[in-house]
This record gives structure tokens, sequence and C-alpha cells, in this order.
């Protein structure tokens, strides 16, 4: 199944983003939006899930403050970057069909995973997240509003799959969501079963 991110790039297109980020790194701009909020929303020592981990840039730094992080990219140019990080265990698969045998107390979905998706697969890999997530566990989620994934399809999606939303923002930062936003990163989570 072709996802729009493989219709859209080539190998030498995420030769070039990955390159594009390490520049941007050397140029000390901030790249650690997402995981310091994904590390204020989880206990400490947490694991993590990052569905859709390109290079393991997010991942690394989750790692670096203390949790056990498993990337997981489709791309399998990004999926090597990420295996450079020898923090991060990391997996070439398909979101839409992942089988990890485990759980986690949290998964990640950043930079705009969800609208890279093939068109109608969305909810299958949000079926297959809510599959590996613990009973309590939080998803996060941020993409593009300018996209044809609209956050009111993710919504859809998330109460099908069983999700709750907790909130919404119009940045990793937690600015406060507006509907003119132009990013929107969202925050879910399966219930936990009551005793």
């Amino acid at each position: 199944m072709t996802t729009r991110w493989q219709a859209e790039n080539s190998a030498e297109d995420s030769t070039r983003y990955i390159e594009r980020i390490d520049r941007l790194a050397e140029r000390g701009v901030d790249l650690h939006g997402e995981a310091r909020m994904v590390d204020a929303l989880v206990s400490p020592e947490s694991s993590i899930l990052d569905a859709g981990c390109g290079t393991g840039r997010l991942g690394a730094e989750l790692a670096r403050r203390g949790h056990r992080v498993t990337g997981v990219d489709l791309d399998p140019v990004l999926a090597e970057a990420a295996r450079a990080h020898p923090e991060l265990d990391v997996h070439f698969a398909d979101l839409t069909a992942l089988d990890l045998g485990r759980t986690f107390d949290a998964a990640v979905a950043a930079g705009n995973v969800l609208v890279y998706m093939k068109p109608g697969t969305e909810r299958e890999a949000l079926e297959r997240i809510w599959a590996h997530l613990t009973d309590g566990g939080v998803f996060v989620t941020g993409f593009a509003t300018d996209r044809d994934y609209t956050v009111a399809a993710l919504d859809a999606d998330l109460a099908a799959v069983g999700f709750v939303v907790e909130h919404r923002f119009a940045t990793w930062d937690l600015r406060p969501w507006r509907d003119d936003a132009d990013w929107a990163v969202t925050v879910a989570r399966k219930p936990a079963l009551l005793a």
C-alpha cells in the first residue's frame, strides 16, 4: 500500500529531508518542542512508541530525557537514519499493520505522520496505535491543517477507535487552539479499564 509520503517523496527526497534537519540542528534551531510536550505528559522512564519516527530526532530526545523509545517508520532511508541513534529500538514497518507484540505507556505521531498516510487508512493506523497502548495510555499527534486529512476527520477517527480527546493546541509549545490555526496538536487517551 503506497502512502502519501511514498507517492510524493523519493529516496533522494528523504535524504534531503535528513540533511535539512541536520542543517537546522547545526544552526541551533530548537527541534525539541514535541519532546518537551510529550515528556510533560508522561511519567519518568515511560515506554513510548514513536509512530512515524523519521530520522529519530524526537525519539532520541525522549530517550535522552530518560524514556524507553521504540520507533517505527515505513521510509527505509529515514528508518536507517533513526537506527544511527543506538538508544532507540527502530522498526521498519507500516503503521496500518503494526504488531510489535507489546504495549507502551504513550505513543506519538508528530510531524505530519497522519496526513501522509494513504487516504482512508488513518483509522487503521490509529487502531494499531490503540492496540499498542496500555490502558490509560496517552496518544499525541500533530499535523498541518492545510492537508486533506482534517482535524474533524481526526476527531471522528479517534472517537471510532475509542480514544478520548483531552486537549488540542495550535502549536507544540501549547498555544491555545483556534479554528484558523496552521497546526493542530491533539492529546488523546485510551481510557483505563475500571476494576
